[in-house]
């Protein structure tokens, strides 16, 4: 809860924000579009020769697409970013804590919720939407040149068969869940890092533990957002 307060009371560290943002957005980005690139090779492959097998190989470019935004892209975003951002402030972090850094940054009279882990929550929470639409970008092009290789196709009729069967349900709601996916990794990471005790030792279970418990709460929240959505935006 402090964290949630720092967040929402001024003054803001707007230039720590963007540091942050900076750090967990730009430079997880080659991670995330490699992963997101991997999924659209990956789906091709096990889908074309199936749908062509029992005659629906017109719906490939939606099955990918769809595929991608709706699930893939953005839960493999999620993972990819839990295990590089939230073992990154865990470690940095945890160094603060046991060397004593952060009560030193408190007894400045700078509030280290604010300064340190607020920042680095919204940063997650902003970074983690833009770097799903990437994945899933780079998912839908690999998904169309794994295609085309096999029978030429056109990328823009590609897109307009997959989209013309997708509709607002399929994009908005999966994109915007990443928000949370961003809330649940920066609080663990934070959490974990700022309670690490035991010298370096501590600073390698907070790191572990912020990877683990993230990456499984991430899954968790993943399940009961997929049930919100599929009751609220009805296929």
């Amino acid at each position: 809860m402090q964290f949630v307060k720092a967040a929402v009371t001024p003054p803001y560290e707007g230039r720590e924000l963007l540091r942050q943002m900076d750090e967990i957005g730009a430079k997880s980005l080659p991670l995330v579009a490699l992963a997101g690139a991997a999924i659209g090779v990956v789906l091709s492959l096990h889908t074309r020769d199936s749908l062509i097998q029992f005659g629906a190989k017109s719906v490939l470019p939606a099955l990918i697409i769809i595929s991608i935004v709706k699930e893939s892209g953005p839960i493999i975003t999620a993972l990819v970013v839990s295990g590089r951002v939230g073992a990154g402030i865990g470690a940095e972090l945890g160094s603060m804590k046991v060397t004593e850094q952060i009560d030193a940054i408190e007894a400045s009279a700078v509030n280290p919720y604010k300064f340190l882990a607020a920042t680095r929550i919204i940063a997650c929470m902003l970074m983690l939407p833009l770097l799903t639409i990437v994945a899933d970008f780079c998912g839908i092009l690999t998904g169309w040149l794994v295609n085309a290789l096999a029978e030429p196709t056109p990328f823009k009729l590609f897109l307009n068969y997959g989209l013309a069967q997708a509709d607002f349900a399929d994009f908005l709601p999966s994109t915007f869940k990443t928000i949370v996916f961003g809330f649940i990794i920066g609080v663990i990471g934070c959490f974990q890092g700022m309670h690490a005790k035991g010298g370096t030792a501590g600073v390698g279970r907070a790191s572990t533990s912020a990877v683990v418990l993230a990456s499984l709460f991430v899954i968790l929240a993943d399940v009961i957002l997929v049930r919100l959505i599929i009751t609220f935006f009805p296929e």
